[in-house]
């Protein structure tokens, strides 16, 4: 028998999305492992044959998993880190190929000197600026076809896919698996820079870097949006994004190990943090989940409590979300599609 502790990784009791949706709530450590088996999503010795990616997101990081964790037995901690962050990652890759094929259809129509409709124009506006092409100001005065077909071709060539391997081993560093205080106080999966007095406290503020903290977010899967913006739009990852279209051009597969060379930037250890990116990769196979494709499947959640006791309270509690609307805004909040 597997030895009874509290799983708070996969999701602390947080309201849940959708009243559609299910919500499968397990009490305790064993609980967790048992769903996870029942939907074949458990197993180190299986990662290079499950590359269907469940649809079953984290919500949120409890501080609990912060002190339980290195109670476990290092595989297993890295087993739930993975079988838990893979799903956010795969989804947030989805997403990204949904706009790049919105992008096709509107290169196409402008091709054919046809006008797009006003608010995919718009979108089109909204894009570019969070991938910083151009400045609001610019784009609210651009009208000619072969400018917008220029802002569309580069933003083809920013917005694209992100080896899962890769965000695997970058948040394994930068969250010590989900561990580090900036982890459990806001949700930091990729040691995000944030200005501005928004974000946490590092305990060590350097002087010479101004009031730079650690951005937070309210999900999870906000903390993997923002990573995915970050190495598509930050001016000191064009080694990335120019490395990954070289790639594609040469019809070469985007693999983890291959685009770590373009994150020099990342890390002021330079080389360094490359090679330790490239070795987390290795040493944990996380460049089997390169090939992950996301199932077909409707959005799911799960999440651990302590005991059943708990479980039932936390099933109480979503079915009155349910009863008042509180899931479907929720879900809206999340931005999923």
């Amino acid at each position: 028998m597997r030895k009874v502790m509290t799983l708070s990784l996969l999701l602390c009791l947080l309201p849940l999305p959708s009243a559609a949706q299910e919500v499968v709530v397990l009490p305790g450590y064993e609980g967790a492992i048992e769903w996870l088996e029942s939907i074949e999503w458990w197993g180190k010795d299986l990662h290079g044959e499950q590359l269907a990616v469940p649809r079953t997101l984290l919500i949120a990081i409890s501080p609990r998993w912060r002190q339980e964790a290195p109670e476990m037995e290092v595989a297993l901690k890295k087993e739930f880190f993975y079988r838990s962050l893979l799903p956010l990652v795969v989804h947030a890759n989805s997403m990204v190929l949904n706009r790049r094929e919105r992008l096709a259809a509107l290169d196409g129509l402008l091709s054919r000197g046809k006008s797009p409709k006003d608010g995919e124009l718009d979108w089109l506006r909204q894009l570019a600026v969070v991938l910083r092409i151009h400045p609001q100001e610019e784009m609210d005065g651009m009208a000619a076809t072969e400018e917008w077909r220029q802002v569309v071709a580069e933003a083809l060539y920013r917005l694209d896919v992100i080896p899962a391997g890769l965000a695997l081993g970058q948040a394994a560093i930068e969250s010590g698996y989900g561990t580090s205080r900036f982890a459990a106080e806001g949700n930091a999966l990729f040691g995000q820079w944030a200005f501005g007095g928004e974000g946490i406290v590092p305990s060590q503020q350097r002087k010479e870097k101004g009031d730079h903290r650690i951005a937070a977010f309210e999900w999870p899967f906000d903390s993997v949006r923002g990573y995915f913006l970050n190495l598509s739009s930050h001016p000191a990852y064009e080694d990335f994004r120019r490395i990954r279209a070289e790639l594609k051009a040469a019809g070469k597969p985007l693999t983890s190990l291959a685009l770590a060379d373009g994150l020099l930037r990342y890390s002021e250890r330079g080389q360094e943090y490359v090679d330790e990116l490239k070795s987390m990769i290795r040493t944990n196979q996380f460049n089997l989940a390169d090939a992950a494709t996301q199932r077909d499947e409707p959005i799911g959640f799960a999440f651990a409590v302590a005991d059943e006791e708990a479980a039932q309270q936390a099933r109480a509690r979503i079915d009155e979300q349910r009863k008042s609307g509180e899931l479907a805004e929720t879900l809206a909040r999340m931005r999923l599609e």
